[in-house]
């Protein structure tokens, strides 16, 4: 089946099948959050991005083989509710951004900075440190050697435009961050995986960062 990304609180993943990964979304209540499980094909190592909540939920998407390492994409609570939980079951390693992991109450085994590089069995994802929506929050860029880019962005980058921030300073930042660290260096063709809601590719946002910059938001 052709992965679409589109899934709903209570329903079925989906499933993007690349060459050398592959990716398992899901949403979470109550906040709609989606949460990545990547699975390296060559050694069949596992990571979950974000555990947002409903740890039963993830934990059987997870399935028997468990996981090495859990990343945070960043602090906000709606993103690591089910984080003790899942780690306690798979003994996980714990990644997030440096910046944020005091704002997380489940300890940060490694402080991930800009340009650190995050492995999934034989499969490496670079980091890329974004200030704005939250100090330290980082998205996590796959390169694939067999075709474009996939970005996850956590709350970040969106459908439609950057994530909250509430002064204009971290909009400007965050914005400065998004261009400079993605859109500048990224192809069209680009996946992103947001933090809640459907995917998106660079291409189709790329026209409208002017906008974005002029509305403020």
């Amino acid at each position: 089946m052709t992965y679409s990304g589109q899934v709903t609180v209570g329903g079925p993943a989906d499933v993007h099948e690349l060459k050398d990964l592959m990716i398992t979304k899901i949403a979470v209540g109550p906040m709609n959050n989606n949460a990545y499980l990547l699975r390296c094909r060559a050694t069949d190592e596992q990571l979950l991005i974000d555990a947002a909540n409903e740890a039963e939920t993830l934990l059987g998407m997870v399935g028997g083989d468990g996981i090495a390492s859990v990343v945070t994409t960043h602090q906000h609570g709606d993103h690591w509710q089910a984080l003790a939980e899942v780690v306690a079951a798979t003994g996980a390693r714990t990644y997030a951004g440096r910046e944020d992991a005091d704002g997380i109450p489940v300890p940060t085994d490694v402080l991930v900075d800009d340009g650190d590089t995050i492995r999934v069995g034989r499969v490496e994802l670079a980091a890329r440190h974004l200030v704005g929506h939250t100090p330290g929050s980082i998205a996590l860029v796959y390169d694939d050697p067999h075709g474009h880019p996939h970005v996850f962005t956590g709350d970040c980058l969106f459908p439609g435009g950057p994530g909250r921030t509430t002064r204009r300073e971290e909009f400007n930042s965050l914005m400065d961050g998004l261009e400079t660290k993605l859109f500048d260096v990224l192809p069209d063709e680009t996946w992103i995986y947001p933090g809640h809601g459907n995917d998106t590719t660079i291409g189709t946002e790329r026209p409208h960062l002017a906008e974005w910059r002029a509305r403020g938001w």
